[in-house]
């Protein structure tokens, strides 16, 4: 086994999941101050919640970007099965992506537009969520394959389930959102998505609950995995670590600490990822097609991953650094402007 983890295809799929957990872990909060837009009270307000991620919000898109090239460079098989088989909602995200970046910049250059891009805004970061969600429910639950293509339908990504991982990762995004805003402001606004998260909180849970127990039964295999022994075993510090998670967020929500439950939604999000990892694996487009087999030649490996090896540490250290240099609560009176 440890073999296996050695082998270039299972360090790139590693290096990819990394990038996509990444993009969830920084992006997550960013779209869900997007998808609060319409909670805030007044436009003084949604000033400062969007000041809180001016800094950071367009950088975190380089994660997404890494993600998605690196599935091009080095599972190309993987990649021309799952883009036909997810064109609609990886497009629709895109588009909203690209829409929400544009209302971020236009809504500081207009008073008598603003409301429109308010609009915009949310409904840029609702749509990129909501797809995102989708799209990973259409992954979980399985693509067509006919050979080394997509053997599937144009419609096959929208299901009761995949809708429902949409719904699951957009409340889970706004509840990162509202816990964000909780740890990076004071006063009114900090008191009011406090008061927004507590609810919120109940709604992910009850989500993740639903998307939870839904997706062993997507796949024989993935039961297999999460009840069988002796993976069972393995599988069981996960719930453990959910419950832990959820208390702390509860605990953080009523006792004022303002970074616990921030840190654990993120915790939580996490955890789902790693649960996903499980059912998934050796699987990178189920029920079918391993990582092994969709892998490109070593040659091309080894390539990437030269490049790849410098690229990451200088984009994390990149970020980290301008997530500490903007540290702290903000000043309502001082932002992007």
């Amino acid at each position: 086994m440890p073999d296996v983890f050695l082998e270039l295809s299972f360090i790139w799929a590693g290096l990819i999941a990394f990038a996509v957990l990444t993009y969830v872990v920084l992006d997550g909060f960013d779209l869900g101050i997007g998808i609060l837009f319409p909670f805030a009270h007044g436009e003084g307000d949604r000033d400062v919640m969007m000041n809180s991620v001016a800094p950071v919000w367009d950088g975190n898109e380089t994660w997404l970007v890494l993600g998605g090239g690196g599935l091009f460079a080095v599972f190309p098989l993987a990649y021309s099965i799952v883009m036909p088989a997810l064109y609609m909602p990886i497009i629709l995200m895109l588009l909203a992506l690209v829409f929400r970046g544009v209302a971020f910049e236009y809504r500081w250059k207009t008073t008598r537009w603003r409301g429109v891009w308010d609009l915009a805004f949310f409904g840029g970061s609702t749509m990129a969520a909501l797809n995102q969600g989708i799209a990973l429910g259409a992954l979980v639950q399985g693509i067509d394959i006919d050979g080394r293509a997509y053997g599937g339908g144009w419609w096959d990504w929208l299901t009761p389930f995949s809708i429902m991982c949409g719904l699951a990762v957009t409340v889970g995004y706004a509840l990162l959102g509202a816990t964000w805003i909780v740890m990076k402001t004071n006063g009114a606004v900090s008191h009011h998505m406090r008061d927004v998260a507590k609810p919120l909180a109940v709604v992910v849970l009850i989500a993740v609950a639903i998307v939870s127990i839904w997706t062993p039964f997507q796949n024989a295999d993935y039961f297999g995995r999460w009840f069988s022994m002796p993976s069972f075993v393995f599988t069981l510090p996960i719930p453990i670590l959910l419950l832990i998670c959820i208390v702390a967020l509860f605990t953080g929500l009523a006792t004022g600490r303002d970074r616990i439950p921030f840190l654990a939604v993120e915790a939580i999000f996490v955890l789902c990822f790693i649960g996903i990892g499980v059912s998934f694996y050796p699987y990178i487009v189920p029920p079918a097609l391993t990582i092994r087999e969709a892998a490109a030649p070593d040659s091309s490996l080894w390539f990437a991953l030269v490049g790849t090896i410098v690229l990451i540490p200088l984009i994390l250290i990149y970020t980290a650094y301008a997530y500490y240099v903007f540290r702290g609560k903000i000043d309502p009176d001082e932002g992007y402007h």
